[in-house]
């Protein structure tokens, strides 16, 4: 039975002339009529009734039975009476009300529930507030003294240590998973790592350092065996490796973090770097424009760019790290 049935105001009786309405009887008279013909007594409306009604009629469409047909309401936004409307929140909230004797909620409180979150920045937007927000310009609550901090930790000395009977060289020529595979192939070469340095933010990540923000450099750490490898010649395989000649360039790549850079850790280093500069300035036309300063703190790249080439890359196309091999390089994404 409907809720509008058990506070139901009589309807106007209509004559057959034309539906105009029928006269109507005297109170007492229509309720001795109605008793007399056996019909039953016509119950009075009580207050509560009328009150009740109109909370009813503003609650939305009336609830049904289970099983029963349900009645969308003309004036109920297409969202609750389409069929693809049955998957949602909104109308899910509606039948669970009705299940548990809820009153059904009006739509326009409804509509207020299904309001969109706030949306969040893209990807790359979140990758600006983070290198700003390191420079101590905004972003992700940096602060001037947090940026010199972070400044003063990024310009301090490579403080890593070699393995026993082993030395450092570091060296800048592009991108360095091509350099990388060039000096696994050097005998003498005990481990390489890929990483970003001579840059003015702590911990950078990889996505900070393509800004050219942060002025790191895509560096490659080798470790060698002295009595094996001669820092010479890891420093014909660095010549050899790019064009010293190319501004914060290499090939298709562009940006300070491609810049050409030998950064030593010993002043033997230095010297060996320079005098070889001078020899291959005297075997170029252009100017070099090799950086040569001392080696600073060294940040590990991520896990996925090392060995990048000699792991097969994205491609899945292994390159040949083996000592002594002459393959030609390939640098591909």
């Amino acid at each position: 039975q409907s809720s509008c049935a058990r506070g139901q105001h009589a309807s106007i009786p209509l004559s057959a002339e034309g539906g105009k309405p029928k006269p109507q009887a005297v109170e007492g008279e229509a309720a001795e009529q109605t008793d007399q013909e056996g019909r039953g007594k016509t119950q009075p409306t009580t207050r509560e009734q009328v009150q009740l009604q109109p909370a009813v009629e503003a609650s939305g469409p009336r609830r049904h039975k289970r099983g029963e047909a349900s009645q969308a309401s003309p004036d109920m936004p297409p969202l609750l009476t389409s069929p693809v409307a049955s998957s949602t929140p909104l109308l899910l909230a509606s039948r669970l009300g009705a299940l548990h004797g809820a009153a059904v909620p009006h739509h326009r409180a409804a509509v207020r529930f299904l309001a969109p979150a706030k949306s969040r920045p893209a990807s790359g937007s979140l990758t600006a507030m983070s290198w700003l927000g390191k420079l101590g310009l905004g972003g992700l609550g940096g602060s001037p003294r947090a940026s010199e901090a972070s400044a003063a930790l990024a310009q301090g000395p490579d403080e890593d240590q070699p393995a026993p009977g082993n030395e450092f060289a570091q060296f800048g020529a592009g991108c360095f998973w091509g350099v990388e595979l060039a000096f696994q192939r050097v005998p003498g070469v005990t481990r390489t790592e890929v990483g970003y340095s001579q840059g003015n933010v702590h911990d950078p990540s990889y996505e900070d350092v393509c800004t050219g923000a942060t002025n790191h450099n895509e560096v490659v750490r080798v470790q060698y065996d002295p009595a094996a490898c001669k820092y010479d010649d890891l420093l014909d395989v660095f010549w050899a490796r790019h064009d010293p000649t190319m501004l914060n360039r290499q090939g298709n790549d562009v940006g300070t973090q491609y810049r050409s850079g030998i950064y030593f850790y010993t002043p033997e280093q230095e010297k060996a770097a320079r005098e070889s500069l001078e020899k291959q300035q005297n075997l170029l036309n252009r100017k070099i424009v090799t950086e040569i300063v001392p080696a600073k703190r060294f940040y590990r790249a991520e896990e996925y760019h090392q060995q990048y080439l000699a792991k097969g890359g994205r491609f899945g196309f292994r390159q040949s790290a083996e000592k002594g091999c002459n393959d030609p390089i390939r640098c591909y994404g």
